[in-house]
């Protein structure tokens, strides 16, 4: 499958068999985040892989909405950044959760990103203060989004060419 093909494919899946992860699969979408384009080449982002039962039932809790997928999920990936290193660490986690998102796919494997930026626990905490105390991180340290991983259960069919939003290109000018 080409990149294009692998990006029509990637789509976000919330619905996990339990069956779990190979520790290579794992491995290798660490590996793409890793991998990742990062300004000046600073990689401000640290990952907390998190595959204790108990904790991801914790994380699923972590803000309101959108995160109850990982209670049935093998594993996540939180992606934390160390923002006084640098003033783009949005946009460096933000490239690093897109490529372990598509590797993912390209693995056979669920995932789905998860907001954790800008969002709120239901115990009135943001989403990062959650997280932060759950997994112990330092408060320097600010979260840009949790990926789920899991087998998925089902796959929603591929993005089409043709249903592209093409009239949002804009040529020279806007």
């Amino acid at each position: 499958m080409d990149l294009l093909d692998q990006m029509k494919h990637r789509r976000s899946v919330r619905s996990y068999t339990g069956q779990l992860i190979a520790e290579e699969a794992l491995k290798k979408v660490l590996q793409a985040g890793l991998l990742s384009a990062s300004s000046r080449s600073i990689r401000p982002w640290e990952f907390v892989v998190v595959r204790d039962r108990k904790m991801l039932q914790v994380l699923s809790e972590c803000r309101i909405g959108s995160a109850k997928m990982l209670q049935h999920a093998d594993c996540a990936i939180v992606v934390f950044a160390d923002a006084e290193k640098s003033d783009v660490w949005v946009e460096d986690c933000s490239i690093a959760m897109a490529n372990m998102h598509l590797m993912a796919d390209a693995l056979g494997l669920g995932s789905c990103w998860i907001q954790g930026r800008l969002r709120e626990a239901p115990d009135g905490r943001s989403t990062e203060e959650y997280v932060q105390s759950a997994l112990h991180v330092p408060t320097h340290y600010r979260l840009e989004a949790i990926l789920s991983l899991g087998m998925p259960e089902t796959h929603p069919a591929p993005h089409r060419i043709e249903e592209l939003p093409v009239d949002q290109v804009h040529w020279e000018v806007f």
